[in-house]
C-alpha cells in the first residue's frame, strides 16, 4: 500500500512537470525589453511604481463615452488609442491642425483652431476646416523616454543652436520660443526671452512640458476639460473639470518615467559601421546622439547621459516638407528634428509598416530620409553619393534604433 501511494504520487508530479513542460512550448514567449517600447525606467521607488502603474492605467485603459466626457467633439476616445504599445500613430488616427500660416499667431482659434476635432457623439456635427485656413497633417509620436527630453536645460538646447549659421555648415536651428499658460511655471534653470521660453515638444516644438502636452491632448483630441484646461472645445465656455487633477498628473509621471528605447544589435559591425556614416556625412549634426538631462526629483531621470539621436530644435526641411501651416515662433519650414531612438520598432504600431515624417507619408526609412530637404540638404547629397551598400549599413543602423 505504502509503494503504490509512492507510485501515485510520483506518477501525479511526472504529470504535473509534464504539464508545466507542455504549457510552456504552447505559451509565446515573453519579448525581450529591447524588442518593446513601454515599460518603466529602471530604479523607481514603490510608491514611483505604482504612481507610474495608475498612470499607465489611466493613459492605456480609460475609454471616454458620453458618460464620462467625451466631446461633443473629438479625435480619439482614449490615449491609448493614438499610441498603441506607446509606439507611433497610424495614418487612422493622424491629427489635423490649422489656422496658424506665419509667426503671427492662430487666425482661427475662434474657429476652432488650433485643432480639428472630426468626430463628434450623436447630435453634434464634427468640425470641419474653415475656408482659407492652414493646415497639416500630424502623426501621433511615440512616447518613449520623453522624461529624459523635458530635462534637457535650456542652456544645452541654446548651446546647439546656431541661428545665424555662424559655422557655416548649413545647419541652424532653433528653439520654439512661446508664451507659458498660466497654470505651467517655467523651470528652475529656465531662459526667458522677452517673456517666452523654449517649448519642445510636438511636431513644431510647440508644447513647453509634459503636463502642457497632456492638458491640451485631453482637451483638444478627447475633448475633455480639466482644472488646467477648463474650456469645452465645442462651446469655447469653461465648465467643470471632467479629468481629476490626480488622474491627469498620473497621466504625466507615467509618462515621465516611460523607458528610453534600447538599441538592438548595436555591437553588430555593420551597424557600427553605419552609425560611423551616419556621422560622417553630418546626420548628427540635427540628430544629436547624446544629451543629458539636469535635476530632476526622480533620481532615475537625475542628471542621466541618454541617446535620443536629436536637438530638439526646429530646422528648416525646404519646400517639400512646408504645408503652410505652423505654431508658435516655428516658421512652415520648420519642424522639430524627431528623436530617432525606437524607429526600428515603430513598425510594431502602425500595422506593420512605417509612415514616417510629420504627416506619414514616408512608407520606409530611406524615403524619409530622401524627403528632406532645406538646412539637410548637404546631408542628402552626400548619402546620395554612397554605395548602396553603404546605405544600407546606414539604414540598418537607423532600424536598430
Amino acid at each position: 500500500m505504502f509503494k503504490e501511494l509512492i507510485f501515485r504520487a510520483s506518477l501525479i508530479t511526472l504529470l504535473a512537470v509534464m504539464s508545466l513542460a507542455a504549457c510552456s512550448k504552447l505559451a509565446p514567449s515573453a519579448p525581450n525589453e529591447n524588442e518593446i517600447l513601454d515599460g518603466p525606467i529602471e530604479g523607481l521607488t514603490l510608491a514611483q511604481m505604482q504612481i507610474h502603474l495608475k498612470g499607465d492605467l489611466a493613459f492605456n485603459d480609460e475609454v471616454f463615452t458620453i458618460d464620462n466626457g467625451l466631446g461633443p467633439i473629438f479625435v480619439a476616445s482614449s490615449c491609448g488609442s493614438c499610441h498603441a504599445g506607446d509606439g507611433k500613430g497610424h495614418p487612422f488616427s493622424t491629427l489635423t491642425r490649422f489656422g496658424q500660416s506665419d509667426t503671427n499667431g492662430n487666425k482661427f482659434l475662434n474657429q476652432g483652431g488650433p485643432q480639428l476635432q472630426h468626430r463628434a457623439i450623436p447630435g453634434y456635427a464634427p468640425e470641419q476646416i474653415p475656408n482659407g485656413a492652414s493646415f497639416s497633417k500630424f502623426l501621433p509620436p511615440a512616447n518613449t523616454g520623453l522624461g529624459y527630453l523635458e530635462l534637457v536645460s535650456d542652456a544645452d538646447l541654446i548651446a546647439m543652436s546656431d541661428p545665424n549659421d555662424l559655422d557655416r555648415d548649413g545647419i541652424s536651428g532653433v528653439p520654439n520660443w512661446k508664451t507659458l499658460p498660466n497654470y505651467i511655471p517655467p523651470f528652475k534653470d529656465a531662459i526667458e526671452k522677452n517673456t517666452k521660453y523654449i517649448h519642445r515638444f510636438g511636431k513644431k516644438a510647440a508644447a513647453y512640458n509634459l503636463l502642457h502636452q497632456t492638458v491640451n491632448a485631453y482637451n483638444q483630441d478627447m475633448g475633455i476639460t480639466s482644472f488646467y484646461e477648463p474650456t469645452d472645445a465645442y462651446s469655447g465656455l469653461a465648465i467643470a473639470p471632467e479629468v481629476s487633477n490626480t488622474t491627469l498628473n498620473d497621466v504625466v509621471f507615467y509618462l515621465q518615467t516611460l523607458k528610453a528605447p534600447i538599441q538592438r544589435n548595436e555591437n553588430n559591425e555593420n551597424v557600427i559601421e553605419g552609425k560611423n556614416k551616419f556621422i560622417s556625412i553630418g546626420c548628427e549634426k540635427c540628430h544629436k546622439q547624446t544629451l543629458r538631462t539636469g535635476y530632476s526629483p526622480v533620481e532615475s531621470l537625475s542628471f542621466k547621459e541618454f541617446h535620443p539621436f536629436t536637438d530638439l530644435l526646429l530646422h528648416d526641411m525646404g519646400k517639400q516638407l512646408d504645408d503652410g501651416y505652423t505654431e508658435g515662433s516655428a516658421l512652415t519650414s520648420e519642424w522639430r528634428t524627431p528623436p530617432l531612438w525606437g524607429l526600428g520598432l515603430s513598425p510594431n504600431s502602425q500595422g506593420g509598416q512605417y509612415f514616417l515624417l510629420h504627416d506619414g507619408r514616408a512608407h520606409n526609412i530611406e524615403e524619409s530620409i530622401l524627403m528632406h530637404g532645406g538646412e539637410a540638404s548637404v546631408c542628402i547629397d552626400a548619402y546620395k553619393k554612397l554605395t548602396p551598400t553603404e546605405r544600407q549599413t546606414i539604414l540598418n543602423f537607423l532600424q536598430s534604433l
